[in-house]
């Protein structure tokens, strides 16, 4: 029996703990890694290349969506769970839309996470019952909101994803460049490509398209399982 390889990326480290404790009492299942934010999930793939990440998507620094993204860019084999809190439709089809394999939100039981991680490990999609449901009720609606997503998803490359995330965060432009490694020309650069594409042109209202686009939460939420 192969071992599928799992990386755990959450901001809680409770969540993480539990989740690992878990996984690993399945004898085809092992937890090589863990991740506090999306940043470190993107560095931990490049070096471990699990066959699976369990993503959160709320998380500071870099938030899930485009750690998936960035995640898929990394390492192609690498499949992309998400496991939220959030499972409204705008959520779901977004991070797919960003190359995610399957969708668990975070109520639904944890005895279902083993088997979401072989389904996606053999490349098949999976989804929380409540999604399927949902997703399969209104196929047509949801198949052209996918495609509106992936669009949507094109517009903002990845460094001006994960700028905009850290100007909603309250980063000045010196924290975001010390976060990035870039100069503080270049996320300034960034900034206005972003109010130029959103037609967006003051920083209160990129906060406001950062929340209302799942990119950053208002308020931090925790969830235990």
């Amino acid at each position: 029996m192969s071992t599928i390889t799992v990386l755990l990326a959450d901001d809680h480290a409770i969540v993480r703990e539990g989740l690992r404790a878990f996984l690993n009492r399945e004898d085809d299942i092992e937890v090589v890694g863990e991740a506090e934010n999306g940043r470190r999930a993107v560095t931990l793939v490049g070096k471990l290349c699990p066959d699976v990440v369990v993503m959160d998507l709320s998380m500071p620094l870099l938030n899930g969506m485009e750690a998936t993204r960035q995640v898929r860019q990394t390492s192609p084999s690498t499949k992309v769970l998400v496991l939220s809190a959030h499972s409204d439709d705008a959520y779901v089809e977004q991070v797919m839309a960003f190359g995610a394999a399957g969708y668990l939100n975070k109520q639904t039981s944890v005895h279902e996470l083993p088997a979401a991680i072989r389904e996606v490990h053999q490349g098949r999609p999976f989804y929380s019952p409540i999604i399927s449901k949902r997703l399969s009720a209104h196929d047509a609606k949801a198949r052209a909101r996918s495609e509106f997503a992936r669009k949507k998803a094109a517009l903002l490359k990845s460094r001006e994803m994960e700028v905009l995330q850290l100007i909603a965060e309250g980063k000045a432009n010196k924290e975001s460049a010390a976060e990035l490694q870039i100069s503080t020309k270049t996320i300034e650069k960034h900034r206005q490509s972003l109010m130029h594409k959103l037609n967006i042109h003051n920083t209160a209202g990129l906060t406001r398209y950062a929340v209302a686009a799942g990119i950053v939460e208002s308020s931090v939420q925790v969830t235990i399982l």
